[in-house]
């Protein structure tokens, strides 16, 4: 398939499932936005094990997915795309510099979400809603969404890891 493994594009519509089916059974409203813990555990899972250009594909996607079944939010792009972005290169930076357990990138999604993505959130989207005084709420309320997200994501890396699953495995 040349450059794109069947794997790699076999993972993404896997995850791009799985964001789209558990979005509905767990979510909470944050000013405006549908605060989605499924959608950082994803971005986490994406990451490390595709790289940031899948893991902001597969973001994008589910966002799209999400809006047009009426489950998600404009917010949901500017939110769930740098997440997944920050953690591919994460994973790459602790790869290259030797880092023993390179997985720990999972955890830095909120550096992409909450920071990153709430902020663009609220300075691009909430202006049209009225909301442009949320920043601070907004980082709070995301990340009572990412925090849990992403730890859930690096238990599954951890369980994937200790089966024998790691990046390299769906880079062959």
């Amino acid at each position: 398939m040349g450059a794109v493994g069947i794997k790699q594009v076999s993972l993404a519509a896997m995850l791009i499932a799985l964001g789209v089916v558990i979005a509905p059974i767990l979510w909470f409203p944050v000013f405006g936005s549908k605060a989605f813990p499924g959608q950082h555990l994803v971005n986490a899972v994406a990451g490390v094990l595709l790289g940031p250009l899948w893991a902001a594909f597969i973001a994008f996607c589910i966002g799209i997915i999400r809006m047009s079944l009426g489950i998600g939010t404009i917010f949901s792009m500017p939110g769930g795309i740098p997440g997944g972005l920050i953690v591919g290169l994460f994973y790459w930076l602790l790869r290259r510099s030797g880092v023993g357990h390179p997985e720990l990138a999972a955890l830095t999604e909120p550096i992409g979400t909450v920071l990153i993505g709430a902020t663009l959130s609220v300075y691009f989207v909430a202006p049209r809603m009225g909301m442009e005084w949320a920043l601070i709420p907004t980082w709070i309320g995301w990340s009572f969404s990412c925090i849990p997200g992403c730890i859930f994501g690096f238990v599954i890396l951890e369980a994937l890891r200790a089966a024998g699953f790691n990046r390299e495995t769906f880079e062959r």
